[in-house]
């Protein structure tokens, strides 16, 4: 069994968040999911991303690591689009990281001074019309990077422009692409073990 620990996105510790969390849980595994937000949610991406921006980017990825201390090093950091910045962080610079999960979302390995460690499996999921993530934003340039360059790396595109499509508790879920990430997540979760 692997151990995750797991970051929400923009609107907050969600259903559909909460419910991903414990779909790993029944395959066997220790999920840890917790709420940077302060039990704040969202029923717009526009006003999570607007609380994101008041609390401040900076904060958000403090509280992140705030919440991997007293956790093992050699665990797996995994985020749903803004959760990202926390789970790549850590995934980066918090030496023994068994692997990352990169969902919704990614940002170029310069955001936090330091290469894609090596050797540390990484998964990034993504739509490939999904306007978050084209440019003018580098998410998709900063996956393909990665998938190009980092041998450990493995880069899914999923048809379609939806953004949070693996949150069954939000308008963009995508059952088709949201099943096959999970089948893909824990497979990634299973060669961890």
């Amino acid at each position: 069994m692997a151990e995750l620990l797991l970051f929400h996105h923009a609107q907050g510790l969600t259903a559909g968040c909460l419910s991903f969390a414990d779909e790993l849980r029944a395959a066997g595994h220790v999920v840890h999911a917790p709420d940077l937000y302060d039990g704040n949610t969202f029923a717009e991406l526009g006003g999570g991303m607007g609380y994101a921006e008041q609390v401040g980017f900076d904060t958000i990825i403090e509280r992140g690591r705030l919440a991997a201390d007293g956790l093992p090093n050699d665990i797996v950091y995994a985020g749903f689009s803004l959760g990202v910045l926390p789970a790549q962080m850590l995934a980066q610079t918090r030496p023994g990281a068994a692997g990352a999960q990169l969902i919704h979302s990614c940002v170029p390995p310069s955001e936090f001074d330091s290469p894609w460690p090596q050797g540390v499996p990484l998964q990034i999921h993504l739509m490939d019309a999904d306007e978050w993530t084209l440019p003018p934003n580098e998410d998709l340039d900063a996956a393909r990077q990665l998938d190009r360059t980092v041998e450990s790396a493995e880069l899914f595109l999923y048809r379609g422009d939806r953004h949070l499509f693996a949150d069954d508790s939000l308008p963009d879920y995508d059952e088709g692409a949201a099943t096959l990430l999970k089948r893909r997540v824990l497979g990634f979760l299973d060669d961890i073990e």
